[in-house]
């Protein structure tokens, strides 16, 4: 065999071999690419919003939380309603694992709370030990509420009369239910409620 015929062989596996190579990496970014998709369609449409996050305005997709059934609640640092943080903490914890998040939305719609992000963190997150996502302040009544708390609101048919109300929405999406200021987080009938919808 000519020198030229084994380099033209060598060249040929050689490519065949590049080519076998690429298949799995291609099919892994396909296989990556409908994941997301199939995540994306997955999502229910009350989650569909991205708000920015408390301690660095990052922007977080709540779709992040599909599957997960959520508690929303509009907070605020200087209401008396706010060591209700700590029961909310506490049902975080309690039940996370089983897939229950508590997304916390602070909002100054009654004038009781903070206009320094800092300090609603600070206070989040040193004085109540908050471990639960929190947002950046957002309205959550009237015509400026944010596009959350519209679809909330439209769901159930209540708005916030005070801070610290509660919504909660299971895995599938569907609001369940509405909260007032009052129910603390460990209301029997909150507390059955977010065990049913988690499956027991």
């Amino acid at each position: 065999m000519s020198k030229t015929s084994v380099l033209l062989l060598s060249l040929g596996a050689a490519v065949v071999s590049t080519l076998a190579a690429s298949v799995p990496a291609q099919a892994q970014s396909a296989s990556s690419t409908a994941a997301s998709a199939t995540s994306a369609a997955s999502c229910p449409a009350v989650l569909k919003h991205t708000f920015k996050r408390l301690q660095d305005e990052a922007p977080q997709d709540l779709c992040q939380y599909s599957g997960k059934v959520v508690l929303v609640v509009n907070t605020a640092s200087y209401c008396g309603y706010t060591p209700q943080y700590e029961g909310l903490e506490a049902l975080y914890a309690k039940y996370a694992a089983r897939g229950l998040v508590v997304l916390g939305f602070p909002s100054n719609d009654f004038k009781q709370e903070s206009e320094d992000a800092k300090k609603i963190a600070d206070l989040c997150y040193n004085t109540y030990g908050v471990k639960f996502p929190m947002f950046a302040t957002t309205p959550v009544t009237g015509a400026a509420a944010n596009p959350l708390y519209v679809d909330l609101i439209k769901a159930t048919g209540n708005q916030p009369k005070w801070n610290f109300n509660k919504y909660l929405i299971d895995r599938h999406g569907k609001v369940l239910d509405y909260f007032p200021s009052k129910v603390t987080p460990q209301d029997p009938a909150l507390v059955a409620k977010i065990e049913q919808a988690l499956g027991g």
